[in-house]
């Protein structure tokens, strides 16, 4: 390994003298600063650390101020979730007269450099982050150009000093694990959505969390992570359901996967709820209307965004925010795609 050589204080950074300092290659260098995920996370924090030490910062070319509106960034399209975080943006921009501007990170949960600078060209008056959120560096470059954020929820433990809205998804997976085993279920599987984004974290935790309060041991085989699509429910709820020894109940992380699940089931010839009980969650308007309707958790989706963006509003006039961190609550919404196993029934 290339040995590390510090910068002087006259010295102007670039990234060839940032790598240098550092001890790495600049396409190293180039990755983190374009928000690749194949930089081990140690490496990472070092060239970030040189980076907002020397302040490296790209040139940026502005544009007419935007003050008369706000940027909301989804890390991607998810058109049910996705529409109802929409909602909430706009119930409160508009009702302070300003215009809403959307993007998406193409899944990524860092915006790439280029991405943050053209964001920061159009001057709004503030962004709004869903399901993703800026880098340290990049927190100082907002800042440096007096454009305020919020994150609406997250992939990864933020700071104290971002401001975040969410949900208690802790909790909302205890609920959905409790209704199913207050109902009699014993052999409960998960799909969770991605394994290193908090919210799918959490919701596992809450289904670990229900068993120990019962003292039942979870196993391992009925825990899943993936996709929080349809597709993602649909592929692990095949694998769970073809075995002989398959789970009574499943909880599905999303409303999608969930449909996912539903669709296995059919495929399997299974009936949902006689044969198998599955709860989803979000409680998208979808939810209501599958075949059966579904057992799902209420995530107040469009209360968290307009939350969100009262905050962004408080921030862009120059004020505070009470605490930096706010939760909202999850709530069950009992239909009719969960019931007692069939070997409790008389």
């Amino acid at each position: 390994m290339t040995a590390s050589r510090p910068l002087t204080p006259q010295s102007s950074a670039t990234i060839a003298t940032i790598a240098e300092e550092v001890g790495v290659s600049v396409a190293t260098v180039s990755k983190v600063l374009n928000g690749r995920a194949d930089v081990a996370a140690e490496t990472r924090a070092r060239v970030e650390e040189s980076l907002e030490r020397h302040r490296y910062r790209r040139r940026i070319r502005r544009q007419s101020p935007g003050i008369d509106q706000i940027d909301l960034v989804f890390h991607e399209f998810n058109s049910g979730w996705a529409m109802e975080i929409m909602s909430g943006v706009e119930a409160v921009a508009s009702a302070a007269g300003l215009g809403i501007a959307i993007s998406q990170l193409d899944g990524e949960h860092r915006p790439a450099p280029r991405r943050l600078d053209a964001l920061i060209a159009r001057r709004p008056l503030g962004l709004l982050f869903v399901l993703c959120h800026p880098t340290p560096s990049q927190q100082l470059l907002l800042a440096e150009h007096r454009i305020p954020f919020v994150v609406v929820d997250t992939d990864s433990a933020t700071s104290a000093s971002v401001p975040t809205v969410g949900s208690n998804n802790w909790n909302g997976g205890l609920l959905a694990t409790r209704h199913l085993m207050e109902l009699g279920h014993r052999r409960i599987a998960v799909i969770s959505g991605p394994r290193d984004v908090l919210c799918s974290q959490a919701r596992a935790a809450g289904f670990r969390s229900a068993h120990d309060q019962l003292g039942l041991a979870v196993d391992v085989d009925l825990v899943r992570y993936g996709s929080f699509y349809v597709d993602g429910g649909h592929a692990h709820g095949l694998e769970l359901l073809a075995g002989p020894d398959r789970p009574t109940a499943i909880f599905a992380g999303s409303d999608l996967q969930a449909i996912g699940v539903l669709r296995a089931a059919r495929q399997l010839g299974l009936r949902v709820p006689d044969d198998l009980s599955v709860i989803g969650y979000d409680d998208l308007p979808v939810a209501g209307w599958t075949d059966p309707p579904l057992t799902t958790v209420h995530q107040p989706l469009r209360d968290m965004a307009g939350t969100a963006t009262q905050m962004l509003l408080e921030l862009a006039r120059g004020g505070s925010v009470a605490t930096s961190r706010i939760d909202l609550v999850t709530e069950l919404v009992v239909r009719e795609s969960t019931a007692p196993p069939a070997t409790t029934r008389p």
